[in-house]
């Protein structure tokens, strides 16, 4: 599927279809055509969106990229002040699987035996899932301790398809043992999200969205006799 980026291409292929019929027109000519079927009155107009589609996004200070995908978005600061902005790139293969992250990761010694809330203002285009994420990993490497990505939430979860500015949280313990601390803005699928106002503080541990459930004693079920229920 052809999405405005390919204008230029398609130009091409119109030009070389109509002159297979003796309809001859210029290049220019074709590249206003192609304008057309994408709504707007002219080829300038087009070449601005496409030049501001195709410019490297500036990363805000402090924050990386990260991701099962990043290759396959677009994410920096917004033309509105305070505001990042996540976007999946147009004609990237909508069909592939994928997400990428805006994160931060810091050391969790200061923060050990407390709770921690990250809360943003989210708003969504088309979004397949625009949510908030935190992570807490044990100092000695290994699985990690604590995770909450709104994704299993039946309240105030994910972000998908249109929304306006909403205001999102993930509370989790820093318990004993803890290393580092990991969190950030995620979009998984297609679509734009955007965040601000960001911030990181304390909170009561009463607000925890996900903790850890407890292990057993010892092992069970090593016959696999009983089911699930």
């Amino acid at each position: 599927m052809h999405t405005f980026l390919d204008s230029k291409t398609m130009a091409k292929a119109l030009r070389t279809a109509l002159a297979e019929r003796q309809i001859d027109v210029s290049h220019s000519v074709s590249l206003e055509l192609v304008a057309r079927q994408f709504g707007v009155d002219n080829w300038n107009i087009l070449a601005a969106r496409i030049e501001a589609a195709n410019a490297t996004p500036v990363l805000p200070a402090d924050w990386i990229v990260s991701g099962g995908a990043p290759e396959l978005y677009r994410i920096g600061l917004d033309t509105a002040p305070g505001t990042v902005r996540l976007e999946r790139i147009p004609g990237s293969g909508e069909s592939k699987e994928g997400f990428a992250t805006l994160m931060q990761s810091i050391a969790a010694d200061e923060y050990i035996g407390r709770a921690l809330r990250l809360t943003a203002e989210l708003r969504s285009e088309a979004a397949g899932k625009g949510a908030l994420w935190m992570r807490i990993d044990p100092l000695s490497g290994g699985r990690y301790m604590r995770f909450d990505n709104m994704q299993f939430r039946t309240k105030d979860g994910v972000l998908i398809g249109d929304a306006d500015w909403t205001s999102r949280s993930v509370v989790l313990d820093v318990p004993e043992g803890a290393g580092t601390i990991h969190y950030g803005i995620m979009l998984s699928g297609g679509g734009s999200l955007w965040a601000r106002n960001v911030t990181v503080e304390g909170a009561d541990p009463s607000e925890v969205s996900v903790t850890a459930p407890p292990l057993p004693r010892r092992p069970t079920n090593l016959g696999f006799g009983e089911a699930t229920a």
